[in-house]
């Protein structure tokens, strides 16, 4: 779902200015659930403007004001207008994990190669 801004009036952010947007929504999940704060392509796009914790998490044992945390990555100032789109929610499951420690990890085709790394690897095939 969107997430709009729920301001009285519009707030500018200034290139590499960040700004706690309110939404006016507050949820409750149920227990195994989380909700994520992601982006909106279009304001990337057109004006540099991010969610800068993305994907924000938002616990089910959460219960205030959703907040959007954006900043302006763009060369020029950005209004942010009452109502307007800001982010996306995106509600999902948790995976329960149950971690095993261990002193050695299985073999894989990358190894400890770190970033860029799969690209070799698929040129190689």
């Amino acid at each position: 779902m969107d997430l709009m801004a729920a301001l009285d009036q519009p707030v500018c952010l200034a290139p590499g200015e960040r700004g706690l947007i309110p939404t006016g929504v507050a949820i409750a999940l149920p227990a195994g659930w989380e909700a994520q704060v992601r982006p909106r392509s279009g304001l990337a796009l057109r004006h540099g403007l991010t969610v800068l914790n993305s994907p924000g998490t938002i616990d089910a044992d959460y219960r205030g004001e959703l907040k959007v945390i954006l900043i302006n990555l763009g060369a020029d100032p950005v209004s942010v207008e009452p109502g307007q789109r800001i982010a996306q929610l995106v509600v999902a499951p948790v995976t329960p994990v149950e971690w095993c420690e261990s002193d050695t990890l299985p073999e894989s085709a990358r190894g400890t190669a770190g970033f860029g790394s799969t690209d070799d690897i698929n040129q190689e095939s």
